[in-house]
């Protein structure tokens, strides 16, 4: 671990010294290649040189106990030399997280798609509110949110919405959403006032750039374009500029209507098609490395139930990783934080171990 350690921090320093030389800022792809390089190397060199700096007051702290004879100043470097073991302790472990192998999607802007399960106009109702949920909770990451297609009933509820939310480290933080997530609930409709269980099932997909080999062959597709449709608002426009995509050997089929352009809509669709198709490729590898899958927390399997919001008891559970919140208002209102970190924490520890035992 410390040889690579030690060969990231000299490339660190060889970027550091090219990004001074007055031929790279002419160069600006090779200027972005270097910055983003220097952006992702920078917290582990930064982490690794505290814990030599650490490790460094040891070896000092023990020398300087070996000739010391007074009692007074001995307390203070056995008190300092059990403060920097127990910082470098703490900053080997921080340094296992980050050496990693790093998900090559963890940057990108993502896809979500939100459909309503079993449970009716309470499921839509229950999507809708998930939908208000990750907006909020994009707004408090300073990401974007950028609608495709909402299939909208007439209380407010969603049978169905896809929507992209761009910002760097969507995906990082995303990914861990995707499965059903279940709603316990009296419904506003129910008058004999029973609690009834809905579910909505999320999907959470890389938004797919150009960069991607994802082939698109023309005669694999459908295109039709239609009338948006929709209970009003500014989603829906009147003119045929609503486009469908079927894509035959997939089955699979996007809809996108929140534009007035034919050809922006159409653009969209290609798009929400692209992540799809990039999605199942990674779903069908995913589900042939089951032990991968099972050593993961929630980036696999689909219908797995990871999530329950129950509003009699104002709590929210993760299955996955055994967390319930007392603050059910808070979390619909976007505070999904805690439950973000607590998944990638997890994750991290099942990936660890499994790094200490193929060590």
């Amino acid at each position: 671990m410390f040889d690579k350690l030690e060969d990231l921090l000299r490339r660190f320093e060889e970027i550091m010294g090219e990004l001074n030389e007055p031929t790279v800022a002419g160069d600006q792809e090779r200027f972005r290649r270097l910055m983003k390089e220097q952006s992702d190397l920078a917290p582990l060199v930064e982490t690794y040189r505290e814990y030599k700096k650490s490790r460094q007051d040891m070896e000092d702290a023990l020398s300087l106990l070996e000739e010391e004879n007074d009692e007074e100043m001995r307390g203070m470097l056995k008190e300092t030399l059990s403060e920097s073991r127990d910082r470098s302790e703490e900053l080997e472990k921080q340094l296992k997280v980050l050496l990693l192998p790093s998900d090559p999607n963890d940057d990108r802007n993502v896809i979500v798609e939100i459909r309503a399960g079993a449970g009716g106009d309470e499921a839509a109702l229950f999507a809708a509110e998930i939908y208000r949920m990750y907006v909020h909770y994009a707004e408090a990451q300073r990401w974007k949110v950028e609608l495709l297609n909402a299939d909208e009933i007439g209380i407010g509820g969603m049978k169905e919405v896809q929507f992209v939310i761009a910002g760097r480290g969507a995906y990082s933080k995303m990914k861990y959403e995707s499965g059903v997530h279940r709603v316990q609930r009296v419904p506003e409709t129910e008058s004999g006032g029973r609690i009834h269980t809905s579910t909505v099932s999320v999907a959470v997909m890389p938004e797919m750039d150009e960069d991607i080999d994802i082939v698109i062959d023309e005669k694999d597709i459908r295109i039709d374009v239609m009338r948006a449709s929709g209970n009003g608002g500014q989603c829906v426009n009147t003119t045929d500029s609503a486009v469908r995509l079927t894509h035959y050997p997939t089955g699979i089929v996007v809809y996108s209507q929140t534009e007035k352009s034919q050809i922006q809509n159409k653009a969209k669709a290609f798009a929400l098609l692209k992540s799809k198709l990039y999605d199942r490729e990674q779903q069908q590898r995913h589900d042939a490395e089951a032990e991968l899958r099972r050593s993961q927390i929630g980036t696999g399997d689909r219908s797995e139930k990871i999530r329950t919001y129950n509003f009699p008891q104002g709590r929210v559970t993760d299955h996955r990783i055994g967390l319930t919140l007392y603050k059910l208002d808070k979390v619909l209102n976007g505070d999904i934080q805690e439950l973000v970190d607590g998944c990638i924490a997890a994750d991290q520890a099942a990936k660890l171990s499994k790094m200490d035992q193929a060590g």
